[in-house]
């Protein structure tokens, strides 16, 4: 175990970094990396299937961490384009591809179906962390890319019962029927939701009372290996029992605890998934059909390209994104190994079958990194209403200034006094205009955008300010951008106290609510002018200042506005 550890480990660490450094991305350095050391190439390593096992659990681990992200409310408000994108692109993809494989390469219609069908599924695996890496998840792009993806995982259940009603194999004695497998699945769906309502969130209150850091870690692997451990005995899909809690625990206080707890084993597991999938791939397979799987794959990628592009405008989205979600989702994915197996179980299909479509789908997800650079350039959204303005880009600033107003000129102004280099941005072109007859550069685009921020250089910057009008900053953003840009502290302009109890539980390092200081001056100003000493008049400010932070604080705690209004000065001390 230990020389396999090592050599594994070792080949990834050379060929991600190596893969990195060319910019194709680390999910083909692992995979590559697979490949070599595996059993099919220079045998470093055997035993595919039993890494495999242990590595799927990065991926059930990867959808605890996005449920995470989405809390009910938010969840269904995407219930469109889960139910109805979602569904479309499954069936749709599905059916176009068994016709393909049913016509040319001469499988019978049951065997084209139960291929097919685990074909339109993408490889949640590889897309979701592209995502989280380009920080395009919380994007209205990412969450339709989402919102298919987590549809896709919802289908295991049909597509497991279509290939047990195809199957020509003896049914089992004690088999469930498909009515029975999805009542089941509703009973677990509904059972971690209660779990994770009177069960769940009492464990991690009383964890956190204790204060013990790493009973976190241990509470968190359990509520995902629990809740995965359910979903298997029912011979359901792990990661969306994983999926369910962690969408309950999205809104609870420990969530971001959490996220720092699960994330490194998920990092790791991923990887080592990856690492499988390149084990798994039989070269002898591809060297005695390579056209076979070549042509399949590309008809794979064609298909699901074209298709769900076409949905994707159906539903509203322009051709570029469009275009960029065909072909982000074009790929086989990871379940389709598990349903091929059950197909080859259930006699459809011959075992040389199921390891000439593991190639055709291990080849396509190894396209996905070169698809998405080549035609970056075709996928670049337009300009629209704001063409030959500049897009933001990384230029090596030390600041990125979100909002070049009135607030955003003065920050930025400072700041350059004292040499220290500034990127801004805003979204009015008038201002922009008008900015640039006085000699600043200022770039146009959406500052509250991860993909934004990054391609502007945030990954570099050691400073983000956020001085944009309105409350479009919140707790949620902030974590998402602490997140993508550990290395940067965050500022951000909060307009009253409203804003900032948005905010409240959000990783920031400094807010400034504008109503308030310049207020507090004016009223230093006033009390000077009628000769009050200056000691009390320091008193006065400091001991209201230490009533309002008490104030916000009872407010951000409970989400009530008039908490702490005894602490309102409304008359003088008698």
């Amino acid at each position: 175990m230990l020389r396999a550890g090592v050599v594994l480990l070792g080949f990834a660490l050379v060929f991600v970094v190596l893969f990195r450094r060319l910019g194709l991305g680390a999910t083909l350095g692992y995979l590559v990396a697979g490949i070599l050391v595996g059993p099919h190439a220079l045998a470093l390593v055997g035993d595919a299937e039993t890494t495999m096992g242990i590595a799927e659990f990065g991926i059930t681990l990867l959808l605890f961490l996005v449920g995470l992200e989405l809390s009910p409310s938010k969840l269904w408000a995407m219930k469109r384009d889960i139910f109805g994108l979602g569904l479309a692109q499954v069936v749709l993809c599905g059916l176009a591809i068994a016709a393909v494989i049913w016509g040319p390469a001469q499988f019978s219609l049951a065997a084209a179906i139960a291929l097919g069908l685990p074909l339109a599924l993408s490889s949640t695996a590889q897309v979701l962390p592209m995502l989280q890496s380009a920080g395009r998840l919380r994007t209205p792009f990412g969450e339709r890319a989402f919102s298919i993806l987590l549809f896709q995982d919802l289908s295991i259940v049909p597509l497991l019962t279509i290939v047990a009603a195809l199957s020509r194999a003896p049914a089992p004695v004690h088999a469930a029927p498909g009515w029975l497998l999805a009542l089941q699945t509703v009973a677990a769906v509904a059972g971690l939701i209660l779990a994770g309502r009177f069960v769940l969130r009492p464990l991690f209150r009383l964890i956190g009372n204790i204060g013990e850091r790493e009973m976190f870690v241990f509470a968190g692997l359990f509520t995902v290996i629990a809740s995965a451990a359910l979903m298997e005995a029912l011979g359901l899909s792990t990661a969306l029992g994983a999926f369910v809690a962690g969408v309950m625990l999205a809104d609870s206080p420990y969530r971001h605890e959490l996220e720092a707890d699960v994330e490194p084993f998920r990092s790791i597991l991923l990887g080592l998934f990856f690492l499988a999938v390149g084990m798994l791939l039989d070269l002898e397979v591809i060297a005695e059909r390579p056209m076979f799987v070549l042509t399949m794959a590309l008809a794979l990628i064609a298909t699901k390209a074209g298709i769900i592009f076409a949905l994707a405008r159906a539903f509203g989205m322009a051709w570029r994104p469009a275009l960029a979600l065909g072909l982000l989702l074009s790929q086989g994915g990871e379940f389709g190994f598990v349903l091929f197996a059950r197909a080859q179980d259930a006699l459809l299909i011959a075992p040389e079958a199921a390891s000439l479509f593991t190639a055709v789908v291990t080849v396509s997800m190894a396209t996905t990194p070169f698809l998405m650079m080549a035609t970056r350039r075709f996928r670049a959204e337009p300009t629209g209403d704001h063409e030959g303005l500049a897009q933001p880009q990384a230029d090596g600033a030390r600041a990125i200034v979100v909002g070049y107003g009135r607030f955003g000129q003065t920050v930025a102004q400072m700041l350059i006094l004292q040499k220290v280099s500034v990127s801004l941005i805003d979204t009015d072109v008038e201002m922009i205009e008008v900015a640039g007859t006085f000699g600043a550069r200022v770039y146009y685009g959406d500052g509250t955008r991860l993909d934004l921020l990054l391609q502007a250089g945030a990954g570099e910057a050691q400073l983000l300010l956020f001085c944009i009008d309105g409350d479009v900053i919140d707790a949620e953003l902030l974590q998402s951008i602490a997140h993508a840009f550990p290395q940067a502290s965050v500022f951000v302009r909060a307009y009253d106290r409203r804003s900032l109890m948005k905010m409240a539980g959000g990783p920031v390092t400094g807010t400034v609510r504008e109503v308030f200081e310049s207020a507090v001056v004016m009223a230093r100003m006033a009390l000077d002018e009628i000769g009050v000493d200056v000691s009390e008049i320091e008193r006065s400010e400091n001991e209201y200042r230490d009533s309002d932070a008490a104030r916000l604080e009872e407010q951000s705690a409970t989400g009530d506005l008039r908490a702490g209004i005894e602490r309102i000065v409304t008359e003088p001390a008698r």
